[in-house]
């Protein structure tokens, strides 16, 4: 497998909230987007990512034989994280509030799990179509379901940023899980909005498909987005499958 990550601040934001964690052993790639006051958006996103990773550390995936104990396995990663982020924000004053998003992935015998809370996104390139994976867990995002509003609307909403479901908002949390076959070169990108609230789908594909390393297409990426705004923190890890990850 081939991996590239990047995170970086944007233009007009004075702190980073995102945070991205990369377990190429292990085959599981997480990135995340905080929220909250006083720069606690940052502790919530960074304290998830190293609690989930953490938790991969100490639970092996090796043992799991099925989409199902995947599922599983990933739903109690999530809930410990989750309940530390809580814990944390309940703790101390200044971190009341905070939330983050996450959204995870792992590969393993030709399949791609994704996990996700909040309206980061899971993409899978596959022959020049471009494909969202995940589904934004945000207040507009229902509205658009419920045909209340448009697309075109929805990109200009208001409150588009508000989202409905976050890790740490709640004792309880509902994540997403999704399992999609790979192929030989197909590409996955999970990332922030500060990404794709920037960067169109032709865009992303233009500079997905280019025949560049990992690491070289993210740059190109937070050039990208930088060059369209840079309204937020953009982060971004982006993996091409290759023959060992499909066998």
């Amino acid at each position: 497998m081939e991996v590239g990550f990047k995170t970086d601040r944007g233009l007009r934001r004075s702190n980073n909230e995102d945070a991205c964690f990369v377990m190429k052993r292990d085959k599981v790639f997480i990135v995340a987007d905080g929220v909250g006051g006083n720069n606690s958006g940052e502790i919530a996103s960074r304290t998830a990512v190293n609690e989930i990773a953490g938790y991969i550390e100490t639970h092996s995936l090796e043992e799991l034989k099925t989409p199902e104990e995947i599922k599983a396995y990933f739903e109690d990663c999530m809930k410990a994280a989750n309940f530390k982020v809580l814990e944390m924000s309940r703790r101390f004053e200044k971190n009341r509030g905070m939330a983050t998003t996450v959204v995870a992935a792992y590969i393993v015998r030709d399949k791609l799990y994704i996990v996700n809370v909040g309206d980061s996104r899971a993409y899978i390139l596959r022959r020049g179509v471009l494909t969202q994976i995940t589904e934004d867990h945000t207040y507009v995002n229902t509205l658009l379901k419920a045909g209340l509003i448009s697309e075109k609307e929805a990109k200009h909403h208001v409150n588009k940023n508000m989202i409905t479901r976050a890790v740490g908002a709640d004792y309880t949390i509902d994540a997403d899980f999704f399992t999609v076959p790979i192929e030989k070169e197909d590409i996955i990108l999970i990332c922030t909005d500060g990404l794709y609230g920037e960067v169109g789908d032709s865009e992303l594909i233009r500079e997905l498909e280019k025949e560049k390393s990992m690491s070289e297409i993210c740059n190109k990426l937070v050039e990208a987005a930088n060059r369209n705004g840079g309204s937020d923190n953009i982060t971004m890890v982006v993996l091409k499958v290759t023959e060992e990850d499909v066998q």
